[in-house]
């Protein structure tokens, strides 16, 4: 399949640490068959200087194609993704987190099951493959894996690791779901409704993963963990 442009949206809320350090990989990336890169970042209502870390990113690199979006409140980042996910332009659309857990340099793995014509979907696993895997909590590796069973078992799919941050979707496809979830839940809402989509494609590759302790910034808890559980259900058994 011919692409001509990747949107890599990029949800920020607080990470005026990192944000910089993640634009410039993904500036650096240069993606196979020359796609194009559409950087939308969404920042949701931060209150340290995320908006002015990436403000002067913009202003150091006039050449990159950026759109910024400011929430005036904090939505959550299923929010910030449904802002992205309205005004892309790209082909195919990839999910990016603001910290430094996920290298921008396997954009160019997820998109060759694409190119090659297999697959309209691509998750990236951090539990399959040979890639560096930083080793941080036994219990929120078991959570994922149970979050990941669970979805399997509602969805009929054999994913590894359905709250990877790396999703890959073709964009008129995502662009079609109802999407109602505003904060964690997205990962379990939109996994549940892609499945259920006829003829649906949908392929896994092994990805890095430099995780975040809680001190370094992780902000996902065991709350989220309770509300994945729920849309599980809402979505996969009501099918809502």
């Amino acid at each position: 399949m011919n692409i001509s442009k990747l949107s890599i949206i990029i949800p920020a809320y607080n990470e005026e640490a990192t944000i910089s350090l993640i634009l410039n990989k993904i500036r650096d990336v240069n993606l196979i068959n020359g796609i194009e890169k559409e950087i939308i970042i969404v920042n949701d209502c931060s209150t340290d200087n995320t908006a002015n870390e990436v403000a002067k990113f913009i202003e150091r690199n006039p050449s990159l194609n950026i759109h910024f979006y400011q929430h005036n409140i904090n939505r959550g980042k299923g929010a910030a993704l449904h802002t992205g996910i309205l005004i892309a332009k790209g082909e195919y659309i990839v999910v990016q987190d603001a910290d430094t857990e996920y290298d921008p340099v396997e954009y160019n793995d997820l998109l060759k099951p694409v190119i090659m014509g297999f697959a309209d979907v691509v998750y990236g696993s951090r539990f399959m493959g040979s890639n560096p895997h930083r080793i941080l909590f036994f219990w929120h590796t078991i959570g994922n894996k149970f979050l990941t069973f669970l979805a399997n078992m509602f969805s009929n799919l054999n994913l590894t690791d359905m709250e990877t941050c790396y999703k890959l979707f073709n964009t008129k496809i995502l662009q079609s779901l109802k999407l109602k979830e505003t904060r964690f839940g997205f990962e379990p809402e939109v996994t549940m409704k892609i499945a259920r989509i006829k003829g649906i494609r949908i392929y896994e590759v092994g990805i890095s993963y430099f995780g975040r302790g809680y001190e370094e910034g992780k902000k996902i808890g065991w709350k989220d963990g309770f509300r994945a559980i729920y849309c599980i259900l809402k979505y996969g058994l009501l099918k809502s």
